[in-house]
């Protein structure tokens, strides 16, 4: 039997339709703008407030590689400190998320549940929502994460988890055919992916895994493969592995001991795991 919520995108898309028509679409947005407003409210008072980072298992993480997640217990780090431009980036993003929420409203579907706390085996979370009886994560992506979404390859590169952070919404709601309601923060594109269930992990094994992990001894093995550098026979780590805050502690076995070799190339930072042949560019120490 179709899902009401198969029908969200093309009802919010008949609503801003209107406009391509020269309707005035105010009686249709009028009576959620004052729910729009507090909700951006909301959204700039949880983003002007630092987050938590002490390591700890929660439903956004349990997800991510394993030992990612070892590091993040066994020697939790400040993040890397941000330029203040990348601050907007999140304030925006938080900003577009309700956005999106607001145009669920508009376009007539039900929401409930918004940023419930959750919990599953002793692990909480906060979901965004429950649209039409189904748990749906609202994202903002650039065009290169939306593709995943819209493509539904979502599984073949899932660095944050997500999988795992909707199986747990789920299992606190005893539904399963939610999935990500997502937006390309670029050209404003709307996708709705609803992965199928052999995507998404067993939460409770998941958990089960996760809480043994941050227990061992040792960090399990890497997260990511080294990658080659041209063909010289150079190896750098991979590029889910540029912006984590254990990058230097992980690989510090890396060129026989001395770490991590870091190159200013036009395009950022390569950091390097072997070295046959010296780079003809700037290094950084």
């Amino acid at each position: 039997m179709p899902s009401k919520l198969d029908t969200l995108v093309p009802d919010i898309y008949k609503v801003l339709d209107k406009l391509s028509d020269g309707i005035d679409i105010t009686p249709d947005i009028e009576p959620e703008l004052d729910a729009l407003v507090e909700d951006i409210r909301e959204a700039v008072l949880h983003w002007a407030v630092p987050q938590d980072n002490s390591g700890s298992l929660r439903m956004s993480n349990v997800g991510r590689p394993d030992r990612l997640l070892w590091f993040d217990a066994k020697s939790p780090k400040e993040p890397e400190r941000m330029p203040p431009y990348a601050h907007l980036k999140f304030l925006y993003g938080h900003i577009l998320e309700q956005l999106v929420l607001f145009l669920v409203r508009v376009s007539g579907h039900e929401i409930q549940a918004e940023q419930e706390t959750v919990e599953v085996d002793g692990i909480k979370g906060h979901m965004d929502a429950v649209i039409d009886g189904e748990v749906v994560d609202v994202k903002t992506a650039s065009p290169f994460g939306f593709k995943k979404f819209k493509e539904g390859t979502l599984a073949e590169d899932d660095p944050f988890g997500y999988l795992a952070q909707l199986a747990g919404y789920e299992a606190s709601q005893g539904t399963e055919e939610g999935g990500f309601l997502v937006i390309n923060k670029v050209d404003g594109e709307l996708c709705l992916f609803r992965p199928d269930d052999l995507d998404k992990p067993n939460i409770n094994i998941r958990i089960n895994r996760v809480k043994e992990v941050v227990q061992l001894d040792t960090p399990p093995d890497l997260c990511y493969n080294d990658v080659p550098e041209g063909k010289s026979g150079n190896m750098v780590i991979n590029k889910s592995c540029t912006f984590c805050n254990h990058k230097h502690e992980c690989r510090k076995d890396a060129n026989d001991g001395e770490g991590l070799i870091m190159f200013r190339y036009h395009n950022g930072i390569k950091y390097f795991t072997h070295i046959e042949r010296m780079p003809k560019v700037e290094r950084v120490n």
